[in-house]
C-alpha cells in the first residue's frame, strides 16, 4: 500500500497522510495537487510532498486520496526546500506557504476566445463566387466577406480560414450586425477557440543592447569580479545613474549561459516603465508576473517556466519568488530599501529581498541588491564584507543632482503667509516657471484622502471606525468617512453627533486636497493623482502613468508610489509638502525612512539635461536630517542611525521578532499576553520587551498586544523556533488561550 503526505492550504501544523488507491498508484508523485476530504467532508485540493509506503498507526483511519488534478508535478523539488526554508525561518506553516505559492489552488483555466472561420460547404471556389454575387445587394456583407477571404487566405490550400471575431471587427471597421447577417446566411461560423500566448522565442543573438558609459562599463565588470566572490552584491548608485541599463547587460549575459533570471521590483506600478525598456532589448524573452494579473494569466507564466527550460526573465513582484524556476542564474532586486517587499498579512511574512538570496543561492546563481539610497541592513552587511559593494556616484549623462531648498512652514504660517494654502510661495513660484517652460511637476504628500481626520470645534468629538481603534479618513470625492485599515466607510457628517454643532473642521491633508488646490491654482493645466485610491487596477496604474510620462499631465500628484524607480524624463521640479510626516512617526527606523523617501522623491527631479529644483517643506528647517537630505549624505546619515542601533539594540546588530496576539477579550488578552510574555523571559530574559499596546490597539473588531523579541544576529532561528513552539503548546493548555490568534513577525520593516 502506497501513502502520500499532503500539505493543505490551511495554517497547519503538519503534512497529512492519505492512502493512494490502486488505479492512481503509478500517477501520484511529489509536486503534484490531489483532491481530500479533511474535517467534515470538506474537499481541498492539496499537495503531495511525498509519496512512502510507511502505514500510519491508524491506519483504518487514514482517508483516501480521491482525485488526481495534475497529470504531471506542478512544483519542482527545489521550490520545495525554498517552501521549507520560508516555513522555518518566518515561523509560520508549510499550508501558509503553499496557498500563497500557487496562482490558483484549482487550477489552470485555459483562455478561450471567439473565432470566426468559413463554412466548409463555401470553401469551393464555385460555390464562394455564386454567393458573391447574391451579396450584391448587401454591400456590407460583401465587403466584409472579401475582407475576411483576403486577410485569412480562406482559398489557399492548408489555410485554416478563421480568425478571432473581435479582430475581424476591427481591422475592417464593420459592425457586429453586418458579421450576424453572415453568421446566419451560414456563410461564417462562430466558435470559442482555447487560445494561449505565443511563446515562440527570438534567438539570443538578436539582443542588441545600448553600450553602457565608461562609469557604468566600470560598475558591471566589478560586478562581475564580485559575483567570482561571493553570491550577493550591493548596487548602491544615486538616482538617475542608469542602474536599469547594468541590469539589462548582466540580464543578457545570464540568458547567453542558458539562464534564468529575475528581475524584482517593490511595486506594480514601476513594472510599466521597465517592461517597456527590458521589452525593446529581450522581446518575449521578457515575461511579467504579478497579483494584478488573473489568476489564468499568472497560471499560464508559471506553466510556461514548468513546462520549458529556455532561458527567460521574469520582471515582477515578491510573489514572483515562488515561480517553478528551474535554470536560475541571477536575482536583481531594484529599490532594495523598499518595505513593499516585506509580506504583511496573510502569512507567510516573509521579506523578498532576504528570501531571493536564500532562492539564489538553492539555485547556484547569484543576487544583485540594487538602490540609491539602500536599507541600513544591506549596506552594513556590504560595509562589514559579507556581500560585496559597488558605487556609482554621478549621474548619467553626467546630469547634475537637483538643488533642494527648504522652506519653514511653521515661519511662514506665524506671519500667516501660509494661512490658508498647503503651497508656499517658493513652490508656486518653482511651478509655474516650469508650467511656463513646458515642463512637469511632481508634488509627494504620502497621506492619501482629502484630510485625516475630522473633528467637531466645539466640542472635540472625532469620528472613529467601529472595528480599528483609528480616526477616520475624510475622502471628499465620495463625500465619506473610510477607515484605511479595515475598510469601514460612513458618510460624512452633516453635524456632530455629540453636540449638534454644524462646526466640523477638518485636519491635516492628503493628495486629495493637494488636487484640488493645484487645481485651483492652475485650473488650466492637467492634474492626476497617483495612490492607491486612483490606481487600485493594472489598467489605471498604466494610464497614470503614461499619460505623464507623454507629457498629457503636467502636473503629478502623489504618495510613496512615486519614490520607486520611476523615470521621467520633462520633470524639473519635485515639491514635498510635509517632511515631518515622514520624520515624527513612532519606528526606530523613522529617520532612516525619511531620509529614504526624501531622496528617492527628489531624484525624480533634473534626470536629464534641465537641472531639477526641489522644495522641502518643513516645520524643522534646522533638523540634521534634512540637512543630511540636502546634501544627500547617505554616509553621514548611516553612521548616525549605527551608532543608535547598536546602542540600543536593534538591527543591523540584533534580530527582531514580533509576537503578535489578537482577541476580542481586552482583559483576556492582557492576561494571556502577560503570562506568554513571562514564558519567553524564563530564559531569553531581558531579550524579551512587553507586552506593549501598540499604538492601534484594535484593528478589525480585535485587541493586538505584542511582544518584542531581540535576539543576537548571530543567533541561528531554529533553536529559538523550537523553544517558541514550546512556549505555545505551554499556553495552549490554558482555555483562556485558545480564543486568541497569535503570530510571528520575523524582521518586521
Amino acid at each position: 500500500m502506497r501513502y502520500a503526505e499532503v500539505i493543505l492550504p490551511l495554517p497547519l501544523a503538519n503534512s497529512y497522510t492519505y492512502r493512494i488507491p490502486d488505479e492512481l498508484e503509478s500517477l501520484v508523485v511529489p509536486g503534484c495537487r490531489v483532491m481530500v476530504y479533511f474535517g467534515r467532508k470538506r474537499s481541498y485540493t492539496a499537495l503531495v510532498w511525498e509519496v512512502h509506503d510507511r502505514a500510519p498507526q491508524a491506519e483504518q483511519m487514514v482517508k483516501e486520496v480521491y482525485a488526481l488534478v495534475d497529470s504531471s508535478p506542478v512544483v519542482r523539488p527545489l521550490q520545495l526546500r525554498f517552501w521549507q526554508w520560508i516555513a522555518s525561518y518566518y515561523i509560520c506553516r508549510l499550508g501558509d506557504v503553499y496557498k500563497a505559492a500557487i496562482p490558483s489552488a484549482q487550477g489552470f483555466q485555459p483562455k478561450r476566445q471567439l473565432y470566426v472561420r468559413l463554412a466548409v460547404d463555401y470553401r469551393k471556389e464555385e460555390r464562394l463566387l455564386s454567393l458573391l454575387d447574391s451579396l450584391k445587394r448587401a454591400k456590407k456583407q460583401e465587403q466584409l466577406l472579401l475582407r475576411f477571404l483576403d486577410l485569412t487566405q480562406a482559398l489557399v490550400p492548408g489555410s485554416a480560414a478563421e480568425m478571432p471575431r473581435k479582430t475581424l471587427l476591427e481591422q475592417c471597421d464593420a459592425s457586429a450586425a453586418v458579421l450576424d447577417g453572415l453568421l446566419k446566411r451560414g456563410v461564417l461560423e462562430a466558435y470559442e477557440k482555447k487560445v494561449e500566448r505565443q511563446w515562440e522565442l527570438g534567438s539570443l543573438q538578436e539582443m542588441i543592447m545600448k553600450p553602457l558609459s565608461e562609469e557604468q562599463t566600470r560598475a558591471f565588470v566589478e560586478i562581475q569580479s564580485v559575483f567570482k566572490e561571493k553570491a550577493v552584491c550591493l548596487l548602491q548608485g544615486v538616482t538617475s545613474c542608469g542602474k536599469t541599463e547594468i541590469y539589462a547587460h548582466l540580464i543578457a549575459e545570464e540568458l547567453r549561459q542558458g539562464r534564468q533570471v529575475l528581475y524584482l521590483l517593490p511595486e506594480i506600478a514601476i513594472t510599466t516603465q521597465i517592461m517597456e525598456r527590458l521589452g525593446k532589448y529581450f522581446g518575449n524573452r521578457l515575461l511579467v508576473y504579478h497579483s494584478k494579473f488573473s489568476d489564468n494569466e499568472r497560471a499560464e507564466v508559471w506553466n510556461r517556466l514548468l513546462q520549458d527550460e529556455e532561458p527567460v526573465v521574469i520582471l515582477g513582484v515578491r510573489s514572483s519568488l515562488f515561480l517553478p524556476f528551474s535554470r536560475l542564474g541571477l536575482i536583481i532586486v531594484d529599490e532594495e530599501q523598499e518595505t513593499s517587499y516585506k509580506q504583511q498579512d496573510p502569512a507567510p511574512r516573509y521579506h523578498a529581498r532576504n528570501a531571493a538570496i536564500i532562492l539564489a543561492n538553492l539555485h547556484g546563481g547569484k543576487t544583485l541588491l540594487g538602490s540609491a539610497t539602500p536599507s541600513l541592513d544591506s549596506y552594513f552587511n556590504a560595509i562589514t564584507g559579507k556581500y560585496g559593494l559597488v558605487e556609482l556616484t554621478t549621474r548619467y549623462g553626467d546630469c547634475r543632482m537637483p538643488e533642494i531648498l527648504t522652506v519653514n512652514t511653521r515661519e511662514l504660517k506665524r506671519k500667516k503667509i501660509m494661512k490658508d494654502t498647503l503651497f508656499s510661495p517658493l513652490l508656486v513660484e518653482k511651478m509655474q516657471e516650469a508650467l511656463a517652460c513646458g515642463e512637469q511637476v511632481i508634488l509627494f504628500q504620502n497621506r492619501r484622502g482629502f484630510a485625516p481626520m475630522v473633528e467637531c470645534r466645539q466640542c472635540g468629538w472625532v469620528p472613529h471606525c467601529v472595528n480599528c481603534d483609528v480616526s477616520l479618513t475624510y475622502h471628499k470625492a465620495y463625500r465619506t468617512l473610510t477607515c484605511h485599515y479595515c475598510g469601514y466607510t460612513t458618510s460624512f457628517p452633516i453635524r456632530c453627533p455629540d453636540c449638534e454643532s454644524e462646526e466640523l473642521r477638518l485636519q491635516g491633508f492628503g493628495t486629495e486636497q493637494v488636487e484640488e488646490e493645484v487645481t485651483r491654482l492652475f485650473p488650466e493645466v492637467k492634474v492626476d493623482r497617483l495612490d492607491f485610491d486612483t490606481a487600485r487596477t493594472r489598467t489605471a496604474y498604466e494610464r497614470i502613468i503614461a499619460d505623464f510620462e507623454r507629457g498629457k499631465t503636467h502636473i503629478l500628484i502623489g504618495t510613496q508610489m512615486l519614490s520607486k524607480g520611476l523615470d521621467f524624463g520633462r520633470v524639473s521640479v519635485v515639491g514635498i509638502l510635509s517632511a515631518d510626516s515622514l520624520m515624527n512617526f513612532p519606528d526606530f527606523r523613522a529617520h532612516e525612512r525619511a531620509f529614504q523617501l526624501m531622496v528617492q522623491v527628489s531624484g525624480r527631479a533634473g534626470r536629464r539635461e534641465q537641472p531639477g529644483v526641489v522644495v522641502l517643506q518643513t516645520s524643522q528647517p534646522d533638523h540634521p536630517l534634512i540637512d543630511m537630505v540636502q546634501r544627500f549624505a547617505y554616509k553621514e546619515m548611516v553612521r548616525m542611525q549605527l551608532a543608535e542601533r547598536s546602542q540600543f539594540r536593534y538591527p543591523p546588530y540584533y534580530r527582531l521578532i514580533v509576537v503578535v496576539l489578537r482577541g476580542k477579550q481586552e482583559t483576556t488578552l492582557r492576561e494571556m499576553a502577560l503570562l506568554y510574555a513571562d514564558r519567553l523571559r524564563s530564559r531569553l530574559g531581558d531579550r524579551v520587551l512587553g507586552p506593549v499596546t501598540p499604538p492601534i490597539h484594535r484593528i478589525q473588531a480585535l485587541f493586538l498586544r505584542q511582544i518584542v523579541i531581540k535576539v543576537e544576529i548571530t543567533a541561528g532561528i531554529t533553536p529559538l523556533r523550537a523553544f517558541l513552539e514550546e512556549v505555545h503548546q505551554y499556553m495552549q493548555t490554558f482555555p483562556a488561550f485558545r480564543s486568541l490568534l497569535l503570530h510571528y513577525d520575523v524582521d518586521p520593516v
